[in-house]
């Protein structure tokens, strides 16, 4: 453990950010996981619904540093992928 006192204080503000990160990291999993069950359901609407809430929340993390702007736009495009697949499946 860090004994000098910018040490301790680098410390203590590491794991403040490791725990805020941890929160945004489940919460992009979390909306994740909606898009993919609601295209695993083939409800459309509800898919279209899902990846609206991801896009923002996955965005939001990579400004933020939590993951890397090509990383969040790699989900983003995997994700529209899987949606815009269900959809054209659905009409034709």
């Amino acid at each position: 453990m860090a004994t000098h006192k910018s040490a301790m204080k680098r410390a203590r503000q590491n794991e403040r950010r490791r725990l805020r990160n941890k929160s945004i990291r489940t919460r992009v999993k979390n909306v994740i996981k909606k898009v993919r069950l609601a295209v695993e359901r083939k409800s459309l609407e509800e898919a279209q619904e899902a990846l609206k809430e991801a896009i923002p929340v996955i965005d939001k993390a990579a400004s933020k540093g939590v993951l890397h702007k090509r990383n969040a736009a790699r989900k983003i495009s995997r994700l529209t992928k899987k949606v815009n697949r269900l959809a054209a499946n659905q009409v034709s």
